[in-house]
């Protein structure tokens, strides 16, 4: 499989969405990264800041391709890379500069890290009024959990949300995305972050913006948080319509030990399935309960397993019924809907040469999100941005020969 060449933008299109809009990104691993990564897509100038001999501790995570990290060039297009001891007194005041001239900081320390580091939000403010600041944490600001450790399996946990995955016999399973990371954290930080720039355009002041990835995930249960509030039920993997108790709403074995997804909800898409199999006498139990739920699991079971995948999703899409194959990462990268849709693309890197990219999620019709840069190798931007904010030759190699950067 082959990532193809990046389409070019629309002829008519002459600006981003976001050019001119000035981000440092303080942040390591996934949240963060994917948070400004996506900004960066959208034409934000976004510049990672980063610890001096080490950087982000995605760069050394397996996969490695030649000398980075996979998933780290997955995460860190459009950006530009410095390295800078916050530390080091020396390189707090660069960092200050640098804080003069954005508009937005992106953080993910740990709850009381920035104050330690003489950078709390308000000494950021004094350095400009109008700059915004996101901190992506696991529990926020506040709070009894405020310093805990923890991770997306452990937020997802805590906010009830790990209890929808598995079944009876199983238990909760460990889900194979990262949910609380991206859902909980990194788009409510971009959502936030563009807000607050709305905001800023009508009072001219910045703000700070208390991301908790828990906070996050519990805004996600409101479709089965309804089951408790309302019905005094507490849905568990397995034991709901819409998640594993449901025969019309499950995953099935066939024949060829490929799995296939049927995702029916409406009535008259049940019935269709019920005349296409030649099961008249199902139509008057879409929704049945208990023992009678395993017995129809049991025979939808028997019915897929006679016949291989390949069989089931052209007959049940030639009848416009809900189902889908249980495709593996390469099928679903490799997907003509995928390729339609540019989610994957090529980029040329200098070290590691030809990668793959995933694409942007959002389609614009005038500002559409661009590749315009690859991942930066650690500290590749350190001397243009020190020259930028006015630092001569000699002062650059004081800063380096402090650790400062």
């Amino acid at each position: 499989m082959t990532a193809p060449e990046r389409r070019g933008a629309p002829a008519a299109a002459k600006t981003h969405a976001l050019q001119g809009l000035r981000v440092l990104d303080l942040t390591r691993l996934l949240p963060g990264a994917t948070c400004t990564m996506l900004l960066g897509d959208l034409g934000a100038d976004v510049l990672k800041i980063e610890q001096p001999g080490v950087g982000d501790y995605n760069r050394s995570f397996e996969p490695i391709a030649r000398q980075e990290s996979g998933s780290f060039l997955l995460l860190n297009r459009n950006k530009r890379s410095m390295t800078l001891n916050l530390k080091s007194p020396a390189g707090r005041d660069v960092f200050l500069r640098l804080v003069r001239e954005a508009d937005v900081v992106v953080e993910g320390f740990r709850p009381g890290v920035m104050d330690r580091l003489g950078l709390d939000y308000d000494t950021l403010r004094e350095a400009n009024p109008a700059l915004v600041v996101c901190a992506i944490s696991g529990f926020g600001q506040t709070g009894p959990l405020r310093e805990a450790s923890g991770h997306d399996l452990n937020y997802m946990a805590l906010a009830g949300a790990l209890q929808l995955f598995g079944t009876p016999e199983t238990g909760p399973i460990v889900p194979g995305l990262s949910i609380a990371d991206v859902g909980g954290g990194s788009l409510m930080a971009v959502y936030g972050i563009l807000a607050a720039l709305l905001a800023r355009q009508r009072t001219g002041e910045g703000q700070y913006i208390d991301v908790s990835m828990f906070d996050g995930l519990v805004t996600w249960l409101a479709y089965h948080g309804a089951d408790t509030l309302f019905a005094g039920v507490e849905p568990r993997g397995g034991e709901r319509a819409f998640i594993g108790s449901a025969p019309c709403y499950n995953v099935y074995r066939c024949g060829d030990g490929r799995h296939l997804s049927l995702g029916i909800i409406e009535a008259h898409f049940w019935e269709r399935l019920c005349d296409l199999v030649e099961q008249p006498a199902w139509k008057a139990n879409q929704w049945p309960q208990g023992a009678a739920a395993a017995v129809q699991f049991r025979e939808l079971s028997a019915l897929f397993a006679t016949q291989p995948l390949a069989h089931w999703v052209e007959r049940l899409l030639a009848a416009d019924i809900p189902a889908a194959p249980v495709n593996g990462i390469a099928e679903a990268f490799d997907h003509p809907q995928s390729r339609a849709r540019d989610l994957l693309y090529a980029c040329e890197h200098p070290v590691e040469g030809r990668i793959p990219q995933l694409g942007f999620p959002v389609k614009f019709s005038g500002t559409p999100a661009e590749h315009r840069m690859p991942p930066p190798l650690l500290g590749q931007h350190t001397h243009d941005v020190l020259s930028s904010l006015g630092y001569g030759a000699e002062a650059i190699a004081t800063l380096e020969r402090d650790g400062a950067v």
